[in-house]
């Protein structure tokens, strides 16, 4: 392999499954600390339910950028892999994911195109449920927030279901980036350029 040759964001990777790992746990102390200002509404509850409230902020918006830098090295690496393949262009990966409605569907659809133009190891069934499982998540996540906000704020059975939906998608999500970051180091590996993917 020459020096031109891409390599595996294995740096990446593991960063982003860290950030991604932290900020979810920062979720619940900020879920449970707006919730305990919600019900005792004191200067002490607002302080501290601010406070955590803009460490997950900051949290949240390492994770996304280093997440980001992953996905676009990810599918760099894959188009460099299936020149042929159908990919989104570097600007509409990152860019899908911050524009309302479309990022409800789009993002799902660029992560598969990326894991599927990475690796010929790719397994329909297994690799594109986990997918599907961890946008689920996510997805149904952002809803039961939206629904708690605007029906019953405070409800401590609809804290619990989205915190539970944020660990899961958290969960998930790491396993996404360990499979597409294995496979493409897997492939990497080989002398010849990936076939580009079937479509389905």
């Amino acid at each position: 392999m020459t020096s031109s040759t891409p390599k595996t964001p294995w740096v990446l990777a593991r960063s982003a499954q860290a950030a991604v790992a932290t900020a979810a746990v920062a979720d619940v102390f900020r879920a449970a600390a707006v919730r305990d200002h919600y019900l005792h509404r004191t200067e002490g509850s607002l302080h501290r339910s601010g406070s955590i409230s803009m460490v997950f902020v900051y949290l949240m918006t390492v994770t996304i950028a280093l997440f980001l830098v992953w996905l676009a090295r990810a599918r760099r690496n894959a188009q460099e892999l299936s020149p042929g393949a159908s990919l989104p262009s570097p600007g509409w990966t990152v860019g899908a994911w911050f524009i309302p409605l479309v990022n409800l569907v789009a993002p799902r659809g660029i992560v598969l195109a990326v894991g599927r133009a990475g690796s010929v190891s790719w397994e329909e069934r297994r690799d594109t449920t986990l997918v599907n499982l961890w946008w689920a998540a996510w997805v149904t996540h952002a809803l039961v927030l939206v629904v708690t906000n605007q029906v019953a704020p405070g409800s401590p059975a609809l804290l619990v279901v989205a915190e539970a939906l944020m660990i899961a998608a958290a969960a998930l999500l790491g396993l996404v980036i360990q499979r597409i970051t294995a496979l493409q180091n897997s492939a990497l590996g080989a002398t010849v350029p990936v076939a580009p993917p079937a479509q389905v």
